[in-house]
């Protein structure tokens, strides 16, 4: 079998370049199939370490692109299964989609309903039409491509579209207003509250012996000391960033303005908690792309 080699460094590097560039084209994706940001990007993190290690395997006849597709599509649907999500029922009688290369009016309109409407809302599709929905009207990706990620027909494809869009232009006419947020918790206040005075050893004493700290495109961090350091890079900033309880997909999270007079968060922090010690640090300031399409509320303090 004819395969690309990474022995020599070159194809790693290629990989990188690419994973680098189409990293919120895969969490686009796989936030909307699964419904959530913040498992969205889980899977795209995951994705990437599996393609990185499979890439020895890669066929030369098989564009990287549309190969790290395939693998963050099974990677969400592994989690779909995991969540005992049921599959998209069988294909019935397949409904025409409009022509992607000559899109009349209607075609444009459905296409700006799917990418404006909210990642929590695509879980409520079924698993194909939620695929090709999202592959066409968000990514904007050829019928043809999108049946080969898929192993469908183009017809069938089409059929999953037309469904898929129909039943999204249901689901945003009962939708409800905008999340309201909750009252936050004491443990996210004081986290918050300690942020914003620069209280740096304050917040180190909040850390478990065990805790982890997870940045994508970086290595994980350890152990309390370890952790510890995470606070000085936010110290040296030369314009302190802000922190507000806000709620995200039912999680608590805290909002992050990197600015301190901008009126909307520019990413976000979540806080896993243990016995009152900070356990897990999740901090998204390397992928603030994750908050696109996030239905994301400040807490009511």
């Amino acid at each position: 079998m004819n395969r690309e080699r990474s022995s020599d460094g070159a194809d790693r590097a290629q990989f990188l370049a690419l994973v680098a560039e189409l990293r919120p084209q895969l969490h686009r994706y796989c936030a909307r199939l699964t419904g959530s940001v913040i498992d969205g990007e889980d899977v795209v993190q995951d994705a990437i370490a599996k393609g990185l290690a499979a890439l020895d395997t890669l066929e030369t006849s098989m564009p990287m692109r549309a190969w790290m597709f395939r693998i963050a599509h099974n990677r969400a649907l592994d989690l779909l299964r995991s969540r005992a999500v049921r599959a998209a029922g069988p294909i019935e009688a397949a409904e025409d989609a409009a022509d992607p290369d000559a899109p009349d009016p209607l075609e444009t309109l459905m296409r700006q309903e799917a990418v404006r409407t909210a990642v929590s809302r695509f879980v409520e599709l079924p698993a194909t039409q939620r695929s090709a929905v999202i592959l066409k009207d968000v990514l904007d990706h050829s019928l043809q491509d999108i049946a080969g990620l898929l192993g469908l027909t183009v017809d069938a494809v089409k059929a999953h579209l037309a469904r898929g869009r129909a039943r999204l232009k249901e689901i945003n006419a009962r939708a409800g207003a905008e999340p309201q947020g909750r009252a936050p918790s004491a443990l996210v206040v004081r986290y918050a509250a300690l942020f914003n005075q620069r209280d740096w050893d304050g917040l180190r004493a909040l850390l478990a012996e065990d805790v982890r700290l997870n940045q994508a495109s970086y290595a994980p961090r350890h152990g309390s000391a370890d952790v510890g350091r995470f606070f000085s890079i936010y110290a040296g900033f030369d314009q302190p960033v802000r922190l507000e309880p806000a709620w995200l997909e039912g999680r608590e999270v805290l909002a992050v303005f990197a600015d301190p007079a901008s009126p909307a968060p520019d990413y976000f922090m979540w806080i896993e908690w243990r016995d009152g010690r900070i356990a897990f640090i999740h901090d998204y300031r390397y992928v603030r792309y994750v908050l696109e399409g996030a239905e994301l509320a400040l807490a009511n303090t």
